[in-house]
């Protein structure tokens, strides 16, 4: 399980975006950008995604160079939509679905390298395309879509509060 200098910093990096964005999601049922834990998860996961296009086994473009790619589109257009829509209006319901939408997709590569890693020696998974890796981002997807849900629903109703 030999990492290389830019993974060491990768890895760290986006625990920090992980941590950030479940204490958001906990406290607050969202990842808030007008808040420290927001705040950490935009630049973790920036810098996170920018690090994952000079992190891979496979030359060329990969998916995972993609899914990177996309993950910066959508924190990008959440926080334009922060900074220059500010109030409670239509634009909050876009903004929190693409931050928790780059959250789940972030766990996407995150849950398989820790299974296929972990434990050392013995890891959890054997491939990408081990079941208990597609049952994990099953049930984190299912999750995904019932926080999208409460999301909106809470934030209608601060709409409707203003």
């Amino acid at each position: 399980m030999t990492l290389s200098g830019l993974g060491i910093f990768h890895t760290i990096i986006g625990v920090a975006a992980i941590v950030a964005a479940v204490i958001g999601l906990i406290k607050k049922g969202k990842i808030d950008l007008g808040r420290l834990t927001g705040k950490i998860y935009f630049y973790c996961t920036l810098v996170t995604s920018l690090t994952a296009l000079g992190l891979s086994s496979v030359t060329g473009i990969n998916p995972g160079h993609i899914l990177a790619l996309l993950i910066v589109v959508l924190i990008l257009i959440a926080y334009f939509l922060y900074a220059k829509k500010r109030g409670n209006n239509r634009a909050r319901f876009v903004e929190n679905f693409f931050l928790s939408f780059s959250f789940f997709l972030s766990l996407i590569p995150t849950v398989n390298e820790t299974f296929n890693r972990i434990p050392v020696g013995h890891p959890l998974a054997n491939g990408p395309k081990d079941p208990l890796i597609g049952q994990t981002l099953l049930v984190l997807f299912v999750l995904f879509i019932a926080g999208s849900v409460v999301q909106f629903r809470m934030q209608r109703k601060i709409n409707k509060a203003v």
